[in-house]
């Protein structure tokens, strides 16, 4: 078996480097998989994409393919022409795509159509809401895989309700997780709080709440975008909020002409009050903040669950998600746009009554392991380890 491995967009990073790590230590022990890396370049910021293959020990990219940014459509087209002349020149038996940004759809519609074998990581989540691109990815994505790698229970029984042979279904846990494990104690050296004045001389740190916003139904919206702000202006008379702002979103409050609502100071010698923006953020100096954080806003998906893990109360700023496991065992709570739902939601925070949570089933640094074996085990020809879903 060779396989070639998609990264497109920061959230694959994460998810991709423990995948990586596990191929790593397979080969180590001389039972080989040959891989390659390739990064689509989806992500505008090589910048920070290159901080981010650091920081996550992340190899240099076998291949980069340097799409850029662009519409939808063109993303695709763009990504699916550079890809198929990479399976044409590497020959891979297995494509291993995550998430659900346009390469993951983009890569698994070429190699579907050449006969390669679609392993997707983080199959099985639905929001059902046509609405989000990501939904559209996910579904198509999930449509055409042979191995639909799983991090919650509930994702394996979207995939039953929408008729996916069960034997394609593997629950293995989350990715995620894996590597906020493995770099929490490493993201504990961040000076990124006394950078931004949130950690004094002693050491002692002020409580601060963090804030992520970037999806177009938040930003690209005028009235939702000033709903949002105008009830966490609220939330920063308590305690100030943290805003590493996305580019997408920085754009908007420009064309909106939104800015006297944000702090754009980040020196630690002012006085830190209102929605301080910051640049986006490296991922120990952020996953620093989330662990320090009194409480997190957010539209991300993967925030919800990186939250469930740290214990730290969040708020989710979305009529809907497709990680419901975050919900009903984690810390998440949805509130949308709804300015009464963001006010109370912050008080039961910040009276402490917040609801506890529990570890979701298979969340335990080893799902990339799982993913790994499974993969091998069909190499080998052999008889799948994980006895029809079963975990192992």
């Amino acid at each position: 078996m060779k396989i070639v491995l998609v990264a497109g967009a920061r959230p694959n990073f994460m998810k991709i480097a423990p995948i990586i790590k596990a191929l790593k230590k397979l080969n180590s022990t001389g039972k080989q998989i040959p891989w390659k890396l390739v990064h689509t370049g989806q992500h505008y910021d090589n910048t920070m994409s290159k901080i981010f293959f650091d920081e996550l020990d992340i190899p240099e990219p076998d291949i980069y393919l340097e799409v850029g940014s662009a519409s939808h459509a063109v993303q695709t087209a763009t990504i699916m022409i550079a890809f198929e002349k990479v399976c044409l020149i590497e020959e891979p038996d297995t494509i291993v795509v995550v998430g659900d940004v346009n390469s993951t759809i983009a890569c698994s519609m070429v190699a579907a159509k050449m006969g390669i074998k679609i392993a997707h990581v983080e199959a099985g989540l639905r929001s059902y809401d046509r609405t989000m691109p990501e939904e559209i990815n996910r579904v198509l994505t999930d449509a055409i895989s042979d191995y639909l790698f799983t991090s919650c229970e509930d994702a394996n029984d979207n995939l039953e309700k929408e008729g996916i042979d069960k034997n394609k279904i593997f629950f293995v846990g989350n990715v995620m997780i894996d590597t906020l494990l493995t770099f929490k104690k490493k993201s504990e050296q961040s000076e990124i709080m006394k950078q931004l004045g949130l950690e004094n001389s002693s050491g002692r740190n002020r409580d601060f709440a963090l804030l992520t916003l970037h999806r177009p139904s938040n930003v690209d919206n005028r009235e939702n975008f000033v709903r949002l702000i105008t009830a966490l202006k609220r939330v920063a008379e308590k305690l100030p909020v943290i805003f590493p702002v996305h580019p997408r979103t920085r754009k908007q409050i420009e064309a909106f002409d939104m800015s006297e609502h944000f702090n754009f100071c980040t020196d630690a010698t002012e006085k830190l009050n209102g929605i301080i923006c910051v640049e986006p953020l490296s991922y120990l100096d952020f996953l620093h903040l989330m662990t320090h954080a009194k409480l997190i806003f957010t539209d991300s998906g993967g925030i919800q669950e990186e939250t469930t893990i740290l214990g730290v109360p969040c708020i989710t700023l979305r009529e809907n998600t497709e990680r419901p496991v975050t919900i009903t065992e984690g810390t998440n709570e949805l509130a949308g746009t709804d300015p009464e739902k963001i006010d109370k939601y912050t008080a039961d925070i910040l009276r402490g009554t917040w609801k506890q949570c529990r570890t979701p089933k298979l969340w335990d640094g080893k799902a990339a392991e799982r993913i790994i074996n499974i993969l091998k085990a069909n190499a080998a020809n052999i008889e799948n380890p994980m006895e029809n879903r079963g975990t192992i």
